[in-house]
């Protein structure tokens, strides 16, 4: 991140996938944010996946937590494959530990952010406060903790331009 101050960092985030196998970086530049069409502006401004440095920096320690949840995975929720299975309830139990597992690492991932706001790891890195956020991909958050989330980690004006645009989603 360092590397790229002089592009006019604004924006940081990390995110995972519905199957809680990833942890990735990705962060913005107003330097390339100014390549974006501008129809869809806001859209770039805010989406991780869309942003110049997506899934870049730290590889081997993403790469290693990837592999740590890759691993975690496969071990407490293997796959059935056995489609005459009557476990039902045991389906039921793994569906609710994977669901706990995946809020877990949603959580942390959260808490993670929220620890570098308030050791101000960024403002010292870009010279000023940038947006910081959490997201999932192919995922749709809980608006309200999606608010929250987006309100405790931002006091900066670009919070409100999120808070904005998330008005013009549909239900």
């Amino acid at each position: 991140m360092a590397d790229h101050a002089d592009e006019g960092i604004y924006a940081f985030a990390l995110y995972s996938d519905e199957g809680a196998m990833t942890v990735c970086p990705s962060t913005n530049t107003k330097e390339f944010l100014a390549t974006a069409p501008q129809r869809d502006l806001v859209y770039y401004t805010f989406e991780p996946a869309e942003w110049r440095y997506e899934a870049d920096g730290a590889d081997k320690e993403f790469n290693k937590i990837c592999n740590e949840l890759y691993d975690a995975i496969e071990a407490d929720f293997p796959e059935d494959d056995d489609e005459d299975s009557d476990d039902d309830d045991e389906d039921d139990e793994d569906d609710e530990e994977f669901v706990e597992f995946q809020q877990t690492l949603y959580q942390t991932c959260h808490d993670v952010l929220l620890k570098l706001k308030q050791e101000d790891f960024f403002r010292k890195l870009a010279g000023r406060d940038i947006f910081l956020m959490f997201s999932v991909t192919d995922y749709e958050y809980d608006r309200e903790k999606l608010k929250d989330m987006i309100t405790l980690l931002n006091d900066n004006p670009y919070r409100q331009q999120y808070l904005d645009w998330m008005k013009t989603w549909r239900r």
